[in-house]
C-alpha cells in the first residue's frame, strides 16, 4: 500500500489525473463526433485515417496500432468490407498474411474527414518545447509501464 500523500502532493496528483482523464475523454468525444458525421464508428474512423496515412497494413499490424485483438479488428474490417470501404488482399510473399487496403470509396471518405482526431492532440503536443516533449514522453512511458504492472498484478490475483 502506498504511503499517505501530503495535501499538496495529493492536490497535484488529483490535478494530473483530471488532466489525463480530460485528454482521454476529449479524444474519444472528438473521435465519436467525426465518426458520427461520416456515418462510421470510432474504430472504423481510426482504421480509415490510419490506412490513409500509413497505407496498407496487415491485420496483425493494424491490431497492434489500434491496440485491439485480431478478432476485434476482424469484426471491424468485416463491416467495413461490407460497406465497400476496405479490401482484404493476401500477401504474395506470405499467404498467411492478409493486408487491409482502402478502396476508392474508403479513400474518398478518408479525404472528406478534415482531420484525424489524434491530430488535434498531436498539434497540442507540438506546442511543447523539445525538453517538455522529452520529459512528457519519459513520464508517460514510465506511467504506462507501471499501469501495465498494476493491471497484471490485479488480474493475476484471481
Amino acid at each position: 500500500m502506498a504511503p499517505p500523500l501530503s495535501p499538496e502532493l495529493k492536490a497535484d496528483v488529483d490535478q494530473t489525473l483530471e488532466a489525463i482523464i480530460y485528454l482521454y475523454t476529449e479524444g474519444r468525444r472528438i473521435t465519436k463526433e467525426f465518426a458520427r458525421r461520416a456515418n462510421l464508428t470510432g474504430p472504423q474512423l481510426t482504421v480509415i485515417k490510419m490506412l490513409e496515412q500509413i497505407g496498407d497494413l496487415s491485420l496483425t499490424e493494424l491490431s497492434e496500432k489500434i491496440r485491439a485483438q485480431n478478432s476485434t479488428v476482424t469484426g471491424i474490417i468485416d463491416r467495413m468490407e461490407r460497406e465497400g470501404l476496405v479490401l482484404r488482399e493476401r500477401s504474395l510473399e506470405d499467404r498467411r498474411v492478409v493486408h487491409i487496403r482502402l478502396t476508392p470509396k474508403g479513400a474518398e471518405l478518408a479525404r472528406e474527414i478534415p482531420v484525424e482526431p489524434m491530430e488535434i492532440l498531436r498539434q497540442a503536443l507540438l506546442s511543447l518545447s523539445a525538453n517538455e516533449a522529452r520529459d512528457l514522453l519519459k513520464i508517460a512511458t514510465k506511467l504506462a509501464k507501471r499501469v501495465r504492472v498494476l493491471v497484471s498484478e490485479s488480474t493475476n490475483k484471481d
